[in-house]
Formats: structure tokens, C-alpha cells, sequence
């Protein structure tokens, strides 16, 4: 099983991984359609077992054709490649994660997700208090 689901993904394979999860499944076919810039069938096909030999999926063989779905839950896998980001962008600290994603001028906060994020914060720290 992949233990840092980002690091060790090319571009391409992340790619590859988004469009396995949107859908749960897939075939390489599918994998193809679902691209941007999609390279050739048997690229697609190479990528595959590549992201198999480095555990982020498996497959089963239904029919003539591979399906394809991921070896952790997108939840898990996101966890991992956050804490990637955070690591290698943020020096590990999850404040600066926080505060860049917050301050960011690209995008702002609602009310309900200020409010969430707070409740958050609240919950974060009454567990840090029972520790």
C-alpha cells in the first residue's frame, strides 16, 4: 500500500489517479477519455502498472479488459498527499497551510465555512485539552 500518496506520483500519474477515483473504477480506455492532453492508449496501459508496482491500485479482470481502483480511499489518500504539501511547502506547520488557504486573494470564505472552520478549531483544541 502507498505510504505518501503525492511524492512519489508524476504529474501524469496524479492525473491518472484523480480520474480513477472520480469514478471509483476504470478502464485504461477510460482512463484515456478522461485526460487532459491524453498521451497514446499505450501509454496510458504502461502508467497503469507503474501505478500498480507502486501500490495506489490494483485491478481485476472483468471480460477482455483491466479495471482499475484504487488501493486507498480517496479520503486516506488525500490525508497523505496534504500532509505532503504541508511538509515540503509549509515547513510542516499546519498554521501556515491554514493561513496561506485563508488569506488567499484568489478565492473568499462564506460565512458557513468561516463558521465551520471555527467550529473546527474548537473541536481541535478540546481534544488537544483532553490529551
Amino acid at each position: 500500500m502507498a505510504k505518501s500518496f503525492g511524492r512519489d506520483l508524476s504529474r501524469r500519474e496524479r492525473q491518472i489517479m484523480d480520474a480513477i477515483y472520480r469514478s471509483g473504477q476504470a478502464t485504461a480506455s477510460e482512463v484515456l477519455e478522461a485526460l487532459p492532453d491524453p498521451p497514446s492508449y499505450s501509454a496510458v496501459r504502461a502508467l497503469l502498472r507503474v501505478l500498480e508496482n507502486k501500490g495506489h491500485v490494483s485491478h481485476r479482470k472483468q471480460g477482455a479488459r483491466y479495471v482499475y481502483v484504487p488501493v486507498q480511499p480517496r479520503n486516506r489518500a488525500a490525508r497523505s498527499a496534504l500532509a505532503q504539501v504541508v511538509q515540503t511547502f509549509f515547513d510542516g506547520s499546519v498554521e501556515k497551510a491554514v493561513a496561506s488557504l485563508v488569506s488567499g486573494a484568489d478565492r473568499s470564505l462564506s460565512d458557513e465555512e468561516l463558521d465551520r472552520l471555527a467550529e473546527l478549531i474548537r473541536d481541535a483544541k478540546a481534544r488537544e485539552a483532553q490529551s
